[in-house]
């Protein structure tokens, strides 16, 4: 519009003046404004939408300041020149037009407050200077009005500049404080780690991109072993310093290529891109959980937890980046369960097994849990007289669609699909009724799995069916794991002592095997703990085994409770634990879990004899 200006007026005031004056005046200089004028609007047009530098932009400003005041006495001196051919009507004219024109530029140039001041000053001034000065009237009244004019103009631009400014000023601060925001929303606060939001987009960024260039990507799935126990122990204070720590360990340990951010809790993800071989994947992750194993040194004390990871890569699995996630996720799922604090990846043989967990979710949906699930029973035998004193309670499936199915395949899936509470109900029942024809010496055991502590509901209904059964509480013991105690400590312990209050026992099973510590043991109504079968095998030929059931056998002693050691098989170990003063024993050397109509001929027999199965 200015440049339009420009040239309507100067053209304008050209044709008037045409023949009064010498060609050079009024052909030549317009022609040449207007080619500057020409020039200036093509560029302005091609960068209209283009951000520069900062650096860029300066210089183009300064530029402009330049060409303000060149553009500004050259059209002030062209029009006062060109007064000095015209006639009284024609210099009218002329003022006419340089206030005009004066007034549009600045105008024009409101929000670039130094260029208006070039033009104001440049273009007015000396009209004003030269028209007071003449001995006319009119001109000296124009030269009056324009100064008015002119401070006025200076007076509106400093203004309406001011307001500009604080208007870009404001918007800059709120697109920094949008950045900000965005960051902080990308962001996990304690760990300065990018968050779960923000691993899921830039996984799908680099999923994107390994699809279109044909490259390879791995993805990791991390979560702490032993981590809760830190905050039951030291507290949430040290559990996030602890978290910080090792945050700051893999960031230091990924470099710049790897992205490495906080899922929640004590769970990590880690984004591989680019990445080489299987076994160069594998052996990366096991690197990184060998960087976890290290001590972490703190005030407070030195902990040592360890990392189990789970990794998947794209193209050898994966159809999408949330797909790769989850392949990796349940390869995660497989190492803690197999290979605790290993690195471990996703392959052919967990596809199988996702097939046949889903299989077996789908059956075990629709079975009729109540004819299909049987209770088979293990005798726990006092080794001092050979005599069965419990039986622990252990469910078998036998599907008309699937068949016989493992207790280590349904109920792992049991768990993950949200069913096993079902499952519970079913064998405790089961399990009651068949305790209820035995000698009332006799006690029962019975596995609670984590679900069933860890909700109110959950322990109301075991509550129920064990009051509606006609068996005495106090036969019963009711085992846990040290990972169900882990999972919610204060509501394990609300459920044990509500369990303990009706009479029941409480026997910690795989003792030794979890993260529970001793001040947590003890703050438990405990009645019994079972050695797990992992620290038996072989106990006759591993010192280390043989020093670890030694010391949980003096510790049950020192807390008053009884010990069960569990997967007892050979007499080699029988006659180690005996030395050792282990007297409860549950194992293939006695018998395997028998169905219930076999439970009786372990009744009358003074001295059990090692089966023969």
């Amino acid at each position: 519009m200015m440049y339009g200006v420009v040239l309507v007026n100067a053209w304008a005031l050209t044709v008037v003046s045409w023949g009064s004056a010498p060609r050079w005046l009024t052909l030549y200089v317009p022609a040449a404004f207007s080619l500057i004028c020409v020039i200036r609007l093509l560029s302005w047009w091609k960068s209209r939408h283009e951000c520069p530098p900062a650096e860029v932009a300066r210089r183009a400003l300064v530029r402009t300041n330049i060409l303000a005041a060149v553009m500004a006495l050259s059209i002030t001196a062209w029009a006062l020149t060109l007064s000095q051919f015209s006639s009284r009507e024609i210099d009218s004219i002329i003022a006419f037009f340089l206030g005009i024109t004066g007034v549009s530029v600045v105008i024009c140039l409101l929000h670039m407050r130094s260029a208006a001041f070039i033009v104001a000053i440049g273009a007015n001034i000396p009209f004003v200077a030269m028209y007071s000065l003449s001995d006319s009237p009119s001109h000296v009244a124009m030269a009056f009005i324009m100064l008015v004019v002119v401070i006025s103009l200076v007076v509106v631009v400093f203004v309406q500049s001011g307001h500009f400014a604080s208007s870009v000023e404001a918007q800059t601060k709120l697109e920094a404080a949008n950045r900000e925001n965005f960051r902080l929303a990308n962001l996990d606060s304690l760990t300065d780690l990018s968050n779960r939001r923000q691993f899921f987009a830039h996984l799908e960024e680099k999923f994107a991109e390994a699809q279109a260039n044909g490259t390879r990507l791995a993805v990791g799935v991390l979560d702490l072993d032993g981590f809760k126990p830190v905050n039951d122990v030291y507290g949430h204070a040290v559990g996030d310093t602890l978290l910080t720590d090792v945050g700051k360990r893999l960031e230091a340990f990924s470099g710049e290529r790897m992205l490495v951010a906080r899922l929640g809790g004590d769970e990590f993800a880690l984004i591989f891109p680019d990445c080489g071989s299987n076994q160069d994947v594998l052996a990366q992750g096991e690197r990184i959980c060998a960087q976890l194993r290290a001590p972490f040194v703190m005030p407070e004390a030195t902990i040592r937890i360890t990392g189990s990871l789970g990794l998947a890569i794209f193209p050898d699995t994966g159809t999408s980046a949330q797909d790769l996630y989850e392949k990796a996720d349940y390869a995660l799922y497989s190492s803690k369960r197999e290979s605790r604090s290993r690195a471990m990846l996703f392959s052919s043989r967990h596809v199988l097994q996702i097939e046949q967990s889903t299989r077996i979710e789908r059956v075990l949906r629709e079975a009729d849990l109540t004819r299909e699930l049987a209770v088979y029973f293990q005798p726990i035998v006092d080794s001092r007289t050979g005599k069965a004193v419990a039986f622990e309670a252990l469910a078998r499936w036998t599907s008309p669609v699937l068949g016989r199915v493992s207790p280590a395949l349904f109920i792992p899936v049991a768990e993950r699909a949200g069913l096993v509470q079902k499952l519970t109900r079913v064998l405790l029942e089961k399990a009651l009724a068949a305790a209820e024809q035995w000698p009332d010496e006799m006690r029962l055991s019975f596995n609670l799995s984590t679900h069933d502590i860890s909700s109110s509901e959950g322990i109301v209904r075991i509550l129920g069916i064990i009051s509606a059964s006609a068996i005495d509480p106090k036969r019963i013991d009711l085992e846990i794991t040290e990972t169900a105690m882990m999972y919610d400590f204060d509501q394990a312990k609300a459920a044990v002592e509500l369990l303990r209050q009706l009479g029941c026992g409480i026997a910690l099973d795989d003792f030794g095997t979890g993260f529970s510590s001793l001040s947590q043991l003890h703050a438990l109504p405990l009645t019994k703990i079972k050695i797990d079968r992992s620290f038996v095998s072989c106990i006759d030929k591993t010192p280390a085994s043989h020093k670890i059931v030694k010391s949980l056998l003096t510790l049950s002693r020192d807390m008053g409770l009884d010990c069960v050691i569990e997967g007892v098989e050979k007499k080699e170990e029988l006659a180690v634990l005996e030395k050792l003063g282990g007297r409860l024993i549950q194992g293939y050397f006695y018998a395997p879990p028998v169905p219930e109509a076999e439970v009786a001929r372990f009744f009358p027999e003074p001295r059990l004899k090692q089966s023969a199965v």
